[in-house]
């Protein structure tokens, strides 16, 4: 373990999460082939990054498309205020509505920057409004349409 209570990863373990970011139904016997394991020493990593907080979880990526949502925004979000309460609201509110699909705290002049699904203009319009508009705490926000999803990886890039 280290100190932010995640274990220490060597180089099989950044393989094998290499692998099972690309699709984690892979076998395996096959997973321990690429990285020269035997499947049951992948098997206890496996587990130990699931114990350990490093795999956080596994799901199915949806294709938006294939459930009718075709707009996804980007959204910057600006606050009245950065105090803790302000920031903490604000993050509780944009958790739990599902139509935002990523939420970043961040630096650079702007609050929040969030990724947003909808079905269409009048369903985003109406959230936006809902989120933004009849928010008290926010001072602005700026809405960038996606015109093309040309990489939604949700793989993060592990060095070697």
């Amino acid at each position: 373990m280290t100190l932010s209570g995640h274990r220490h990863l060597d180089s099989f373990d950044r393989a094998i999460l290499r692998i099972i970011q690309k699709d984690n139904k892979t076998p395996q016997r096959e997973i321990a082939a690429a990285v020269n394991l035997s499947a049951a020493a992948v098997q206890r990593r496996i587990a130990a990054m699931e114990k350990s907080g490093v795999i956080v979880g596994n799901v199915a990526i949806v294709a938006p498309e294939a459930v009718s949502l075709g707009i996804t925004a980007i959204v910057e979000v600006n606050l009245h205020d950065e105090r803790s309460a302000s920031v903490d609201a604000a993050k509780a509110l944009f958790r739990e509505v599902p139509e935002v699909q990523q939420c970043y705290f961040a630096t650079g002049g702007v609050s929040f920057v969030l990724v947003i699904v909808t079905s269409d203009m009048r369903a985003y319009e109406g959230l936006t409004r809902r989120l933004f508009g009849e928010n008290d705490s926010v001072r602005s926000y700026r809405s960038l349409i996606a015109l093309d999803r040309v990489k939604a990886d949700t793989a993060i890039f592990i060095p070697q």
